[in-house]
């Protein structure tokens, strides 16, 4: 693709690099954190069925941006999916959308930095921390996507390597074979055969694990600067969903078994939400491992480091994908001689900045309002992918196509779409019901502040330019 300013997009990630990427994306502090407080909620088995079922959904959804990425790979992808199989409008909304919630996320994710790290050094002003973290993946986007692409894999490997020594930890307590005084035939079957609280413990979790599933979708995102995006995807979808699922269900049946769903850590970690509080480190502990706290606040702090990371490329490629399509100022879609798109990065820095503002005066009111705004983006965009991808098929059949002829075939079309956006409305949905139950319309705007931020520019740019749905023999499939 020829840019304005004669450079172009480099395609440079590797096989390795796409699937890690997608792998570490998905694995953070969701894992590390909130899976403990998921336990103490639903329960070990309830806890594990809730992890099974948006699971399976983030399957769904990852063949279905696995089907059209290869089709079509392009970077900052779904917003040019919902321009080309949907509604401009509806592109234009989500890509602003996305950009908007990975901007915040970095913005959040500094300010956890110097939380983090302030554990080691807590006498040195966190903001500090926070800026050498801003400064640092800065650095990393500006160069090239290759070495993005270079620093996420190795991050994403950190955490690899930690969650299987977790494991393997983890199983010789079960078994005995490290001395442990811990019943867990008893941890496993609390309430009723380990499910606390019924079906509404369950879903209860549904929201909890949702957020950390999350990231998965950047996988779609590396398709267009992706070496050989028809095999690399693929490959990555497969290869990253088993481990996933095997990392955050081998996670939790680990902690279940080895805490009791009520132990007071766990139950402070859910409601303090204390970063330095993680179930890791109870059972590192108890395990005998002295250095436990220290190695999990230093994997913990890799882990901010790899969201942060993932999050500055995916806004900027999101919003260089926007400017081409017109529907942002030209100059973010202008790339320097190593194809990266510096006023979109330069912008989402800036958004970044924000952070300092915890330092401040109101710093707490600022940051509890980014962090609201940015909550349900992630599944507003998983609601589009499942969109576009079931507008994508039917096109794609009505204008005559064989579908057997695509180079990745999503399984289980068109139920796989479907059911992943039945259960992201349904995530959204359990985010803060009693809220409506009492009409607590502060406590509604705080929850639900992401949806009028999505649905806005939707009606807005749907006036202003007079977009309609693309009928499905008019659907642009050429990419011309």
């Amino acid at each position: 693709m020829a840019e304005t300013s004669g450079n172009t997009i480099q395609h440079q990630l590797q096989t390795r690099h796409v699937s890690m990427i997608a792998l570490g994306g998905s694995i953070g502090t969701g894992l590390f954190l909130t899976s403990g407080a998921s336990v103490s909620q639903a329960g070990p088995f309830g806890a594990i069925a809730a992890y099974i079922a948006i699971g399976i959904m983030v399957y769904f959804l990852m063949t279905s941006l696995g089907e059209m990425a290869t089709f079509a790979p392009t970077s900052g992808s779904f917003a040019e999916y919902g321009n080309r199989f949907v509604d401009p409008a509806f592109g234009f909304a989500l890509g602003w959308n996305y950009w908007f919630n990975w901007a915040i996320t970095l913005a959040v994710d500094t300010v956890t930095v110097g939380l983090v790290a302030q554990f080691w050094l807590p006498q040195v002003p966190s903001w500090i921390f926070s800026a050498i973290a801003l400064v640092l993946i800065f650095l990393i986007n500006l160069f090239s996507v290759r070495t993005f692409g270079e620093t996420e894999f190795w991050l994403s490997l950190i955490k690899v390597v930690t969650i299987c020594f977790f494991l393997f930890i983890g199983v010789l307590a079960i078994f005995g074979i490290i001395h442990s005084d811990t019943n867990v035939m008893k941890n496993l079957s609390v309430g009723q055969h380990g499910f606390v609280g019924g079906w509404q413990g369950v879903l209860s979790v549904f929201v909890v694990a949702g957020f950390s599933f999350q990231g998965t979708e950047l996988i779609g995102i590396t398709a267009g600067e992706a070496k050989d995006p028809s095999k690399s995807v693929p490959k990555a979808i497969h290869s990253v969903f088993w481990r996933i699922l095997l990392f955050y269900i081998g996670a939790i049946f680990v902690i279940s078994a080895l805490v009791y769903y009520q132990d007071p850590r766990l139950m402070s970690a859910a409601d303090s939400g204390n970063v330095l509080m993680s179930p890791f480190t109870i059972v590192f502990k108890n395990a005998g491992i002295a250095f436990a706290a220290s190695l999990m606040n230093a994997v913990i702090l890799t882990s901010v480091l790899s969201a942060a990371n993932s999050g500055t490329y995916a806004s900027t490629r999101t919003l260089y994908s926007l400017a081409k399509k017109g529907q942002a100022p030209k100059i973010f879609g202008r790339l320097t001689k190593n194809g990266v798109p510096l006023a979109s990065l330069l912008l989402t820095m800036a958004v970044g900045l924000v952070a300092f503002t915890s330092e401040m005066k109101g710093g707490n009111i600022v940051y509890g309002w980014l962090v609201s705004a940015s909550g349900l983006t992630g599944f507003l965009a998983w609601m589009g992918i499942a969109i576009a991808h079931l507008r994508f098929r039917r096109a794609y059949v009505a204008q005559g196509n064989d579908v057997n002829d695509l180079v990745y075939k999503a399984k289980w079309f068109p139920f796989g779409p479907i059911f992943a956006l039945v259960m992201s409305l349904l995530v959204v949905c359990l985010q803060d019901p009693a809220s409506f139950a009492h009409w607590q319309w502060d406590k509604i705007a705080v929850t639900y502040l992401s949806v009028p931020i999505f649905v806005i520019p939707y009606l807005g740019y749907k006036w202003s330019k007079k977009t309609k749905v693309i009928p499905l023999e008019e659907v642009n499939l050429s990419g011309k």
